[in-house]
Parts: C-alpha cells; structure tokens; sequence
C-alpha cells in the first residue's frame, strides 16, 4: 500500500466516528502529515461543525505549514453561518498538498473546492479512494439518487429461517450476534420493520449497548396504517426518496419488509447473520420479490466479508449495481 492509499485508510477510519452523528453532513475524516508524524486529525462533529478539515487544521496549527492534507471527501466550497468554506481555510494554511478521497457532488462544490485549493498554489488531487466512498455511500446516494444507503439485516437459521412455524423467534442468533446489530443500528439514522412485526413482537428497536444508549436511531414502520407515538408511517419503500435527510436507513425485517425493498431494489448492503441451527418448515427470512425467472437472481450481490461471531457468522453482501 501507498504512504498515500495508507494514509486516506487511516482518515476514513476517522470518519466512521462521525457517522450518524454528523447529520445532516456527511461523515467526513481528515489527517495531516508532516515528515511522516500526524500533526492533527479531526472528523466531522455532531450536528455537521466543525468540519472535519477545520478541526484537523485546529489541532495542526503552524505545523500545518509544508504538511499534506489528507481528507476522505472534496473541502467545501461555500461558506455558511456556521463557519467558513474549509476550501478558504485550507487555502490560508501553509498546507503544501492535499489528497481527496472522493469529490463532493453538492453543486455548492463540486470541483470547486479543489479548484480554489489549486489556486492558491496548493498541489491537489481527486484519488476516488474506495474506503472513503464506502464511508460516504450514505451522503453520496442522498446526493445523487435523493435517498439513504439502505441496509438489510437478516437473522436465520441454516435452513433460511427468521422463526419456527409458530412465529416464535427469541432467538435465532446469540449474544455475540445481537450485540453485533446493536452496533450496527447505532451507526444508523432510522430503523425500520415492517407493521406485522411491529404488531407482533412490540419491538424496541433501540441501542442497547454500555455508552451507546443514546445513540437509538429514530424508528420507521413500513405501513399504510398510523404509527404509534414516537414512530414514523412510510407507506412504502419508494417513500424513502425524497423524504428526508436520512442518509443510513437500517431494515430488521419481517419478511414481507425485507421483500418489498428488495422488490424495489433499493437495498444496497445485506447483513446476514447465520445461526448453527435448522429449523425445518419455519418461516421464510424473505417473502416472494417478483422474480419471474432464476436467471434474473444472478448478478446482483458482491460477497464482501464473513466473519463469526460467537457460534453465529456473518456474511456481508454489497448491490452490484447502486443508486
């Protein structure tokens, strides 16, 4: 790996503190480098300031001077009430060199933060780092395609089961696993199921992990119905776009939940986490998506990573094709 590649890794590891909390700016990390030392380091902060470049260059100081600036996602053009165009900041700060992960397509931006970098004699470069874009497929979709990165998580037996015939349920996965999707919801904007497992197992669908309480996403029902106090209707899948500024949406099921988004294509990332059990004549993880022919199943899905978690594994898939 290039000091650079390894240097953009180490600054999109900065900004997956930033998410959810940066809502409703993207996760952003920054580093800079000076003779090889970290001078100063910063991500985006809660409520989206300060930003991630203005809390590096803070740390940083007069270091800042001669140093590279490594940062997952192109500094913003455009100055607002809240502070400065980092673009400006970086422009006035003795940087010598910065290298970007991804280019911002806020119009606000796009192109233009790099283009006020280089003229102030700054050497800059758009790399398109794939750890930074993964880090920011939640901004990048609400972006470009007006929705939130959509996650679906399945618990299920060998055989394809989320519960015996009877509906019961509690649990198909250990602790190891739970505790795992309680990581997962807590870098989550919302939450969804669909109204039959609202109705049926009263779910919580909060965070209950030691520090983390507090970082319950907000909890969304797939239903035409009302939803009771503190949850959100949204009458269908396709209500995601154009909704809100939710840039990470986390789907726990039921069946018929699962299959309506993925009926609709709009599920980007697939988190299923395997028990050692089979169950025999349970209920399906996923309800009928409309397939008219097994051809159309293929090609779809990139395995990602497997990892055990306990007794249980995990196997993390990714939409070939996103947007």
């Amino acid at each position: 790996m290039s000091d650079d590649a390894r240097w953009l890794a180490a600054a999109a590891s900065l900004a997956a503190r930033a998410r959810p909390l940066s809502r409703p700016n993207p996760a952003v990390g920054a580093l800079i480098v000076k003779d090889g030392v970290v001078v100063g380091r910063g991500w985006t902060q809660a409520g989206g300031r300060p930003h991630a470049e203005a809390a590096a260059l803070a740390e940083a100081g007069s270091r800042a001077a001669g140093a590279a600036l490594y940062v997952t996602l192109e500094p913003c053009a455009h100055a607002s009430p809240r502070g400065p165009a980092c673009a400006d900041l970086i422009a006035a700060s003795g940087i010598s060199r910065i290298v970007i992960g991804c280019e911002d397509p806020d119009p606000r931006t796009a192109g233009q933060g790099l283009a006020r970098i280089r003229a102030a004699g700054i050497a800059a470069e758009i790399v398109r780092f794939a750890a930074a874009e993964r880090n920011l497929a939640g901004y990048l979709l609400r972006r470009r395609a007006s929705r939130p990165h959509v996650t679906l998580k399945l618990a299920l037996s060998l055989d394809g089961a989320i519960a015996l015939a009877s509906g019961e349920s509690r649990w198909i996965t250990g602790e190891a696993a739970r505790a795992h999707t309680h990581a997962m919801r807590a870098r989550a904007d919302a939450i969804l199921v669909g109204g039959k497992t609202l109705r049926a197992d009263a779910p919580r669908l909060d965070v209950r992990l030691p520090g983390l309480e507090a970082r319950s996403p907000e909890r969304w029902v797939l239903t035409r119905g009302a939803a009771p106090d503190g949850w959100r209707a949204l009458p269908s899948p396709q209500a995601i776009i154009d909704s809100s500024e939710t840039q990470y949406l986390f789907v726990e099921g039921g069946a018929g939940a699962a299959a309506a988004f993925l009926a609709a294509d709009l599920v980007d990332r697939l988190l299923l986490y395997r028990a050692p059990i089979i169950v025999g004549g349970g209920r399906p993880g996923i309800a009928d998506i409309g397939l008219a022919s097994l051809p159309e199943a293929h090609g779809r899905w990139r395995f990602d990573e497997r990892r055990q978690l306990g007794s249980d594994t995990l196997e993390v898939y990714t939409r070939v094709q996103s947007g």
